[in-house]
């Protein structure tokens, strides 16, 4: 089957790209509400863009009616915001925090999740999030009834039993990550496996690109 998308109605694009694009990661980002309380909500067009400058980016939709969200109001007003990455121990307290409540409730406390401060912005944290991202807008790319915001991370707090030993790669045992795959359907990285290149294409790569390191993608 073919689909031309420059004339498939906007809800089949959305369902054919959500169905095979995935898993996604899901970005649960909390904000400051402009009434001072945690405004939270999960995100699953969300990627890590870069690590020099370290970006990251996420895709927003508007409501129905055409409003914004507050999550991106929030963002659009402060600058700032906080990226929880998500496990199975949150994965009930984030599908709360999708609900869509009105803009002066505050999702942490309804959720039932522990807030911590960030340490460079003005939002909260979750407390038991493996891994909180603190960013601050690098830039914001609108679209009618749409933006994406890339936002630079200031700051990162890991979960101490996520990390190795040595503290410098994750756990696979212990980080496994929920993610989106389409509708209601989500995803654990319970099933983790490496695959690595022959010696014979690592020498091939080195002789090709002598001086240069090879980067871990």
């Amino acid at each position: 089957m073919q689909f031309d998308f420059t004339k498939l109605p906007p809800a089949d694009r959305y369902r054919l790209l959500t169905n095979f694009v995935g898993p996604r990661p899901i970005a649960l980002i909390t904000t400051r509400a402009a009434a001072g309380h945690d405004n939270a909500a999960p995100m699953s067009f969300f990627n890590v863009f870069a690590h020099d400058p370290p970006i990251v980016i996420i895709g927003f939709s508007a409501r129905p009616d055409g409003s914004e969200k507050d999550t991106i109001g929030n963002i659009r007003r402060t600058g700032q915001f906080c990226v929880n990455m998500v496990d199975m121990a949150l994965a009930d307290q984030m599908i709360v925090c999708g609900v869509n409540f009105a803009a002066e409730v505050d999702e942490l406390e309804i959720a039932g999740l522990e807030a911590r401060p960030c340490a460079q912005i003005d939002a909260a944290r979750i407390a038991n999030t493996p891994c909180a991202m603190e960013c601050r807008i690098e830039r914001i790319i609108d679209y009618p009834g749409r933006a994406i915001v890339m936002g630079e991370v200031v700051e990162m707090h890991v979960r101490d039993d996520c990390l190795d030993a040595g503290g410098r790669y994750v756990d696979p045992s212990v980080y496994q990550p929920i993610a989106r795959l389409h509708a209601d359907n989500y995803i654990v990285s319970d099933r983790q496996f490496e695959l690595k290149k022959s010696a014979e294409l690592a020498a091939r790569e080195v002789a090709q690109s002598p001086g240069k390191p090879v980067e871990r993608n």
